[in-house]
């Protein structure tokens, strides 16, 4: 196995056996408290939880986000995912494909074409692997080869940091996702890994042609403590914990590049565990909700076990929506029954 493929090996391991939550710091959803519609005045079998995101009709507001990919339990929890994904309609990310380019024979564990022709599927790189060799042209093959409908490009300075063997080299990144944005063929959607995006990067990268922004907010898990607990070195281990509560939570995170965006297609991650987290999500001002862990356990069961999952979060969803009288989520982006709990 390569030094990359044990890297994906324990970030997963990690992620399913140990503590790599936020431990003080929390997504900010619990601040705000839905009052209550006694008297919806609508059929639950009216509500719809259907949107529109990057031109597709999708089942729910819903990704499954990116996590995985290069080892064979990677191909595993891709596929169960896939498969989950194109039986409910909902959209999908990849985990970050750059083992690809080091390893052509990764590329199996990230193609899942066959089993989910239909899903909205979106490829994912490392923004800084722009700075070390990763050019247009390479994300052209990476897209092709997965069938991808559109890529992330994930900033992740926290994380690259921290890891033993991290890429820190940051400088003169704007231009060159501007050129991906221009130059790439599909819709390219920019995203943090669990800090927070804040209002004046927004606007930056909405300056630079992104197709849509994923706050990916402080809250939920924390790649800081992940890359810290697989460190050997005492001291990383040490940052990984000091900065492992680290970031913008992930309603302030979203509330302010609304407030800065109005138009901006958003996607809000980090931290969300419900269908109700979704919700308030989507009032704050979020197009699209994203999850990873929730996902991952049953990713490494079955297909039907993601299923559950999926089905889950999006009946929750719904009932949020019957007991505020939304019958649509463009009614529900719009109510007033979202209220401040200070």
């Amino acid at each position: 196995m390569s030094f990359i493929e044990e890297r994906k090996q324990d970030h997963i391991r990690l992620c399913l056996e140990e503590d790599v939550q936020s431990q003080t710091t929390r997504t900010g959803f619990s601040r705000y408290h839905f009052l209550h519609q006694a008297l919806p005045e609508i059929d639950f079998a009216e509500v719809s939880t259907e949107t529109v995101f990057l031109g597709r009709r999708v089942a729910a507001p819903l990704l499954i986000s990116s996590m995985t990919g290069g080892p064979e339990l990677g191909r595993t929890i891709n596929r169960n995912l896939a498969l989950a994904a194109q039986r409910t309609n909902v959209p999908m990310a990849l985990g970050s494909q750059r083992i690809i380019l080091e390893h052509p024979e990764s590329l199996e564990s990230f193609r899942v074409r066959d089993i989910a022709p239909d899903v909205l599927l979106v490829g994912n790189v490392g923004a800084v692997q722009l700075n070390y060799g990763v050019d247009v042209a390479a994300l052209k093959r990476l897209k092709d080869a997965v069938g991808a409908n559109a890529m992330y490009l994930h900033l992740n300075p926290l994380q690259e940091v921290i890891q033993p063997e991290g890429d820190t080299n940051f400088k003169g990144l704007y231009d060159k996702i501007a050129a991906v944005c221009r130059e790439l063929g599909v819709p390219v959607l920019i995203k943090e890994v669990g800090n927070g995006i804040a209002p004046d990067t927004a606007r930056r990268m909405a300056e630079a042609g992104v197709a849509a922004i994923d706050v990916s907010g402080a809250g939920g898990t924390s790649w800081s403590r992940i890359e810290g607990k697989r460190s050997p070195d005492v001291l990383a281990r040490t940052m990984g914990e000091t900065f492992g509560d680290w970031g913008l939570p992930t309603a302030e995170a979203l509330r302010l590049c609304r407030a800065e965006l109005p138009a901006m297609p958003l996607v809000a991650s980090g931290g969300i565990r419900s269908g109700v987290d979704m919700a308030k999500a989507l009032v704050l001002g979020a197009d699209m909700t994203a999850l990873a862990i929730p996902f991952l356990e049953a990713a490494t069961e079955s297909a039907e076990a993601v299923q559950l999952v999926l089905e889950r979060l999006i009946t929750e969803l719904k009932i949020a929506m019957f007991c505020l009288g939304c019958r649509t989520i463009e009614e529900l982006k719009a109510t007033d029954r979202l209220m401040e709990v200070r």
